[in-house]
């Protein structure tokens, strides 16, 4: 160590090995350039770090409040050395405490970012998706030999079945049913006889809603029920309409 006080900078940014650090505590004690020196640095660390940090602890006024009351102040022709290495402890203590405050807000910004991320990554998802289906159903309308059914709802409303033999789907509308809970949903079913395969859920709750159906070559008739939102297997309560498919 060619000249000690050059570590004055790195001692107060804590930037010193254990050795350098003992043998700097001595040496305060006994420099009083040295000690004023600490003093300035000190000074204008935390003031950079009071414009470094927006949301200090909302406790740590009344800490320092505190810990100034029990910290005996320098007095005209007293040695600052001790006095210097107390203002580094608490200046490093309560930096700490900023810097903790300062990463659980940059973490809460970060989650945040991240949910919001997240949300918009769904709604691009849904707009694909929906623009898909928009497209095939553009496809089996435009066919030429689109066949067009109907037939009304046990309660009300009318289901509309536009199929398509080139395209073996069809667009299926739902007009004018009544609306459902938000847990319930109309479930499309294509039947071959008795036997329901399961096409498609409509939008929960809704009584008016459209969908494409594949797969319904060698099929005789599209049907639905009302069903949990998540949709089922098979039928769990009545058929309330079937359209015959040929």
């Amino acid at each position: 160590m060619s000249d000690i006080h050059t570590l004055v900078g790195a001692y107060v940014l804590d930037a010193v090995d254990d050795l350098e650090r003992a043998a700097f505590d001595r040496h305060l004690a006994d420099c009083d350039s040295c000690a004023a020196e600490v003093g300035e640095l000190l000074e204008t660390a935390a003031r950079l770090a009071d414009g470094a940090w927006s949301v200090p602890p909302p406790r740590l006024k009344a800490e320092v409040l505190a810990q100034v009351s029990r910290t005996p102040q320098v007095r005209p022709g007293r040695r600052p050395g001790r006095d210097a290495r107390t203002a580094v402890s608490r200046w490093r203590t309560l930096t700490a405490a900023s810097v903790a405050a300062a990463v659980l807000a940059v973490a809460a910004g970060v989650a945040g970012y991240l949910v919001q991320q997240q949300r918009v990554r769904d709604e691009q998802a849904a707009a694909v998706a929906a623009r898909s289906e928009l497209d095939r159903m553009q496809e089996i309308l435009d066919e030429p030999e689109l066949a067009v059914r109907r037939n009304g709802l046990a309660g009300g409303g009318v289901l509309t079945v536009l199929g398509s033999p080139g395209q073996d789907a069809g667009v299926v509308l739902l007009a004018g049913a009544p609306p459902l809970p938000a847990d319930r949903a109309y479930q499309l079913w294509l039947m071959e006889g008795t036997t329901p395969r399961p096409a498609g859920m409509l939008t929960a709750g809704a009584g008016d809603d459209t969908s494409v159906v594949t797969g319904m070559s060698g099929r005789d008739a599209v049907a639905v029920t009302v069903e949990p939102a998540t949709g089922s297997a098979q039928p769990t309560t009545t058929v309330l309409t079937s359209v015959p498919l040929r």
